[in-house]
């Protein structure tokens, strides 16, 4: 096999940013073949848009203005249980709700193909799991999680560096990520949006996902969470969309991650301290400072009473992935065909869903919540507040249906 027949399911807004992806031949030896929407309006205006899409591939170089129809058009079909049955594809990339997610990345798997999901790759933890338990029996299918911040350079140097030791022990994180602000317009455009029954949370299922994503990228999972959150604090909707979160580590390190889709002007200001130094993430720019000897020994060796710790800072470069979900999708297609190691392997993607419905569980509970939290006592929650909320919300304008409509 030279290329990768793909399969798109869901053509909503991400699901046709990834379709654009691979028609304009960002995504090398991958080849659009079907798509799926369980919406008429949404197949129809894909057409009619691919139709004129600029496109490259065997024909041209990419970018080059060549109708789609001088190529091999892409199949559409009504439904995801089609598009797996038809023999055109290899391999799907899930683009649907978040609900959603599950249930047709194992049947995907059940139809011997390779698996991409967009995240969060559920809901909540005990669907992630039988995601994840579903791979393990067929486990030649490639299993990815568009993560696609761990794409980004920024991230991969914070990295490198934490693992070299040059930080020391972790000492102490914190996130301050209140730049995700949305108007109420934004909830009221799809009725699915910030709802228990829709999306199973509110900013930390959603926006904050990439972010959770990296925070236990670097640092790996804390012991223990204690989560603050707010519930419709600064719109009309039944999710949290404030939050604070406090955590520890097992050997003692703590953090707090702050996030909000009400606040303005927001913060990005990403700082992880450790006995050795500092990394400080904000405005585009990477610092490192450097400590000039571990500050647990300075404590324990200085002789004067107010003694400080000498310390050199310096700005670490980075470019910006100028396309970071190609470069996940490009791992993916490498990864079939060549064996590449996955860039978000997806069984990784229960750890930012498990720290997410930790979170809010804590919150609910007014306490702290132990790690790993337990899916199934989540998902109860989880469907007792779905079912008390059913009936008591007003029903929303809806721009497209459930299917069609996704975006992050």
């Amino acid at each position: 096999m030279n290329s990768i027949r793909l399969g798109i399911i869901g053509l909503g807004n991400i699901g046709r940013f990834h379709a654009g992806n691979v028609l304009e031949g960002k995504v090398a030896r991958c080849e659009l073949t079907a798509v799926c929407s369980r919406n008429p309006a949404a197949r129809a205006e894909f057409m009619a848009k691919a139709e004129t899409m600029r496109v490259g591939g065997d024909e041209g170089q990419a970018g080059s203005t060549v109708p789609l129809r001088q190529h091999k058009s892409p199949v559409v079909f009504e439904s995801e249980q089609q598009l797996m049955r038809s023999g055109l594809v290899d391999a799907v990339l899930i683009a649907t709700p978040h609900w959603q997610h599950p249930a047709a990345g194992i049947a995907a798997f059940e139809a011997g193909l390779h698996v991409m999901v967009e995240k969060p790759i559920a809901a909540h933890k005990a669907d992630a799991e039988r995601f994840i338990a579903a791979h393990a029996q067929i486990p030649q299918c490639v299993f990815g999680v568009m993560s696609q911040f761990r794409a980004e350079p920024r991230y991969q140097k914070m990295r490198e560096l934490i693992q070299s030791g040059a930080l020391g022990s972790l000492v102490r994180v914190s996130w301050i990520n209140t730049d995700w602000f949305r108007p109420e317009a934004y909830y009221t455009s799809s009725e699915w949006r910030a709802t228990w029954r829709g999306e199973g949370g509110g900013v930390l299922i959603n926006q904050c996902l990439h972010n959770l994503d990296m925070l236990q990228w670097l640092v790996g999972m804390p012991a223990r969470v204690r989560g603050f959150c707010k519930f419709g604090r600064f719109h009309d909707i039944e999710v949290e969309d404030d939050v604070t979160a406090y955590f520890e580590w097992a050997d003692g390190a703590t953090g707090t991650f702050v996030s909000s889709t009400g606040e303005a002007p927001g913060t990005n200001r990403l700082e992880i301290s450790g006995t050795l130094g500092r990394l400080l993430l904000e405005n585009g720019k990477l610092f490192f400072t450097v400590n000039e000897m571990d500050a647990v020994e300075k404590c324990k060796s200085a002789e004067q009473p107010f003694a400080k710790l000498a310390s050199t800072t310096e700005e670490i470069p980075f470019e910006n992935a100028a396309q970071p979900h190609a470069v996940l999708l490009q791992n993916f297609v490498a990864a079939i065909l060549d064996g590449e190691t996955l860039l978000a392997p997806g069984a990784e993607g229960i750890h930012a869903v498990e720290l997410a419905n930790a979170i809010v569980h804590s919150s609910l509970l007014e306490k702290t919540e132990e790690l790993p939290l337990d899916g199934a006592v989540w998902e109860a929650k989880l469907n007792e507040l779905i079912a008390n909320s059913l009936g008591k919300k007003v029903v929303r304008r809806v721009a497209g249906d459930v299917a069609s409509s996704f975006k992050r």
